[in-house]
């Protein structure tokens, strides 16, 4: 029984260094896959976070950071020119301070106040029934914060603008955008502490 049983042994004992061999190969191989989909998906974080938005800067130092959220913000009014479309959205602060009868009560927008124009090239509508305008592509976010710290010459607002390029998908600061580029024109409401849009809730 004895020798049998250890031929036998004998036998196995290469074939079980091949599987283990395989077995090790294998091991090895899934081993530099998961090494690998580890190193692309790290990749693709850093490119994905190196696209987003709110780690840009104008040129003036104002973060589109500072309007994290703004996307869900409540629109508090809106504007056309003549081939553009503009809807205003204001952050909380600034909403609660429009609701309390600012700036037609005399009385100024509190510091951390902001507003954002959401700006989309125009088109006529080819499907209504009535003569109407309707956005075609996005363009732009101007952007206004109030901090008078940062920005004493300018009433205390601070303003940006961030281009959209709808091909790349992605914003880019404006060259041109400095925090009181906005002042030349918005000093005509100087009196309703430099914003041109009135709020109305009905």
């Amino acid at each position: 029984m004895t020798e049998p049983v250890t031929k036998c042994a004998a036998q196995e004992h290469p074939e079980q260094k091949i599987v283990a061999r395989r077995a090790a190969k294998r091991l090895a191989g899934f081993t530099t896959f998961t090494a690998a989909a580890a190193v692309l998906v790290a990749l693709v974080a850093v490119a994905v976070y190196a696209q987003d938005k709110y780690s840009l800067i104008s040129p003036s130092g104002i973060a589109f950071s500072d309007f994290k959220g703004y996307e869900d913000w409540p629109a508090v009014s809106s504007a056309r020119q003549d081939e553009i479309l503009k809807v205003i959205v204001a952050n909380p602060k600034m909403t609660a301070a429009y609701k309390s009868g600012v700036p037609g009560n005399g009385q100024p927008f509190p510091e951390g106040s902001m507003i954002v124009k959401l700006q989309w090239k125009q088109k006529k509508s080819t499907e209504a029934h009535v003569s109407v305008d309707v956005p075609d592509y996005f363009t732009q976010a101007f952007v206004m914060e109030k901090d008078s710290t940062r920005f004493p010459k300018t009433g205390g607002w601070g303003y940006a603008v961030f281009n959209y390029d709808g091909v790349s998908g992605k914003f880019t600061p404006d060259a041109k955008s400095l925090s009181d580029c906005g002042n030349a024109c918005h000093t005509a409401v100087k009196a309703k502490d430099y914003i041109f849009h009135p709020y109305e809730m009905r």
